[in-house]
Parts: structure tokens; sequence; C-alpha cells
């Protein structure tokens, strides 16, 4: 985790923002995808998306 926590750009779906994390995490990006979307249906999907939406304003996205 000695990488800042960025957005990425090759492999990101929507936003880039579950590829970063699992980056920075070091973990597969499939089970942080699946992850967030286990959470979020189980939050009834409202919450999940809202801070998905914040964490693509708020985290920057990987140089090129």
């Amino acid at each position: 985790m000695s990488q800042p926590l960025m957005r990425v750009r090759d492999g990101a779906i929507i936003g880039g923002v579950c590829g970063g994390i699992a980056k920075w995490l070091g973990w597969d990006p499939t089970l942080v995808r699946l992850g967030y979307v286990v959470l979020s249906v189980l939050s009834a999907a409202f919450p999940g998306i809202l801070v998905y939406i914040v964490l693509w304003i708020l985290m920057p996205r990987e140089p090129v």
C-alpha cells in the first residue's frame, strides 16, 4: 500500500474506482467488484451508488 489511492485507466469498467482500490490493496479487481456489488445490494443499492460517485469525483486518475 505504498502507492497512493488512484483510479485506474487500464481495466476500468465504469470509472476505475474498484480497480484502483484493488490495485491499492493488492487484491484481484474482480473480487473487489463482486464485494462492492454484494454490499450495494444488501444496503438497498443507493448508499453504494452514492459512495461510488463520491469516490469517482475525489480519487485522482492514474497518470498516463
